[in-house]
Formats: C-alpha cells, structure tokens, sequence
C-alpha cells in the first residue's frame, strides 16, 4: 500500500500536520494548496507541491481533501479538468466537514465517473493532527474504506460508520457534542474562579470522574489562561452547528441545546470578532453575557 500515491488537498492547520503523518509512513505525496506558502515546506518531508489541483491528483491513487466546507469540495469534484486528471478507478476521500447530502452528492457524482469515494471527517483538532490520533468517521462502501485503511491510520483511528453520508452525520454529532461540553466547561470555570476556587485544582479533582474530558482539562485551562490561539476556528464550529441543525431539521427533530449554543457562537464570531479565535473562546461570550472583562 506504501506504493500507492496519494494527494492531498488542503494543507491549513489540520491538513498539514496529516500531510507530514502519511509522508512519515512512506506513502509517495503530492500536496496543493490554495496558498502555496502553506503548502512548500511539506516539501522537507518529501511531498511534492503542486500549483494546480489537476496536478497534484494526476496519477494518484487516493486523492484526500481536507478544505473549508462541502460548497469548496464539491467545485473540485464537479470540476471535469480536476476529475479528468485523476487515475482511473481512484479513491476520492473527503476529510473536511461538510453536509451529509453534499457528501451524497459528492459520491453519486464520482460513482459516475467511475471514482469510488469515502466521507470520513475527523475530530481531534490539530493536536489530534500533529500526534496522528485523529478519530476518523468514515461514510461509503465497505470495500473502500478497507482500501483507504491503511492512508487513514497513517492519520488516527479510523471507523467504518456506514454507508455515504454517515462519516458527515457522525461528525455532526460529534461538533454537537463539542459545542455543547464547551458552553458547559466555560460555566463551570467561570462559576469555580467567580466563587475563589483554583480552576487548576478543579480540574484536577475532576480528572477521572463523570464530569472529565479532553474538553474540560485542554478548553478549560485555555478559558482560565486567556489563551485563544486557534486549534480549532469558532466559525467552523459555528459552520458545523450550522449544519447540524439543517440536518436535524430535514429529519424533523428540534435540538433545543444545540440551537442555543449556536446562537451563542453566532454572536461570538459575528459580533466579537471571534471568528478565527479558538472554540473555547466562547468562554469570552459568557463573561460578556455577565458584564465581565476578559
């Protein structure tokens, strides 16, 4: 499976550290991005930097996309000079986040061309990225995703979810989670400082019960630090919120927490410049709500 070349498609905070994970496994790499600048310096590990998407799929086996949404993934698949350079028979596997239709229409669209395809976003934010445990929730034919197994655990842990569409609605219910645990964690912080605990202490009393989680130790000490350098941007949660409910709403189901967590999110990137600040900053919204400075 090394042999096989791979292409990747989007090199921003996630997509490069992925990049570097599947270089470091020996799979031959061609890479692009919007901004080339992003993209060069994958070249010290051994991937080739195309100018072009065109380019960087031509003659690859699997070709990975990790770009801002479905509307962008989907102008590339539906792009008959990108799908005109790719190998017959290739593998299209989209990482980004996006629409459970978009990734439907992504599928059929390829299957036509005679491309197989996978929706397999992931969650643990660049971290996750950087250290190669990314959880990976993959959508399609059981026969694809066992072809694309091996590229993906260069990348985390990767599992089969169900047939197209499925990776995206897994995601989805993933963000609704993170989004929520995040607004839950920003009260908890703010309740035990206000009140004159040690957030540090908290959380370590905390570590290994109920109420523990990756959100509340790493989103909990960056709340309690001011630290909102992004590892994942406020306003692809609120995209993901965004999405989650058009989807809920076509199955006709009514998320009453997830619906007020995205407005909150809404205002902090809309109206708090927030937009590219860290999800946990939503911490930020909350002491605004209470008439408190940051």
């Amino acid at each position: 499976m090394p042999d096989h070349k791979i292409a990747l498609l989007g090199t921003g905070l996630m997509g490069a550290h992925m990049a570097r994970n599947i270089a470091k496994v020996g799979f031959p790499l061609a890479v692009w991005n919007r901004s080339r600048s992003k993209a060069e310096p994958l070249a010290a590990v051994g991937a080739t930097v195309h100018d072009t998407v065109a380019d960087a799929v031509a003659g690859a086996d699997i070709v990975i996309s990790m770009l801002a949404d479905g509307v962008v993934v989907g102008g590339l698949v539906t792009d008959a000079e990108v799908t005109g350079a790719m190998k017959p028979g290739a593998l299209w596997i989209d990482m980004s986040s996006a629409k459970p239709e978009e990734a439907r229409a992504q599928a059929a669209h390829l299957a036509g061309l005679g491309f197989a395809h996978l929706d397999a976003p992931v969650s643990g934010g660049t971290k996750g990225a950087e250290a190669a445990t990314l959880a990976i929730m993959a959508g399609g034919e059981a026969d694809a995703f066992a072809h694309a197994t091996p590229v993906l655990e260069a990348m985390g842990r990767p599992v089969h979810v169900g047939p197209t569409g499925s990776g995206q609605l897994s995601k989805l219910a993933n963000q609704a989670i993170v989004a929520v645990t995040i607004a839950a964690v920003a009260e908890a912080m703010l309740l035990v400082q206000k009140g004159g605990a040690d957030p540090a202490a908290v959380r370590a009393a905390l570590k290994g019960g109920f109420a523990d989680s990756t959100i509340l130790q790493q989103h909990g000490e960056r709340m309690t630090e001011g630290n909102f350098v992004p590892g994942g941007l406020s306003k692809f949660q609120l995209k993901d919120l965004d999405n989650l409910l058009n989807e809920s709403g076509q199955l006709g189901l009514t998320l009453p927490v997830a619906e007020m967590t995205r407005d909150r999110f809404a205002d902090f990137v809309e109206n708090m410049d927030g937009a590219d600040k860290d999800h946990s900053g939503l911490y930020l919204e909350l002491l605004k709500r209470n008439g408190m400075d940051a």
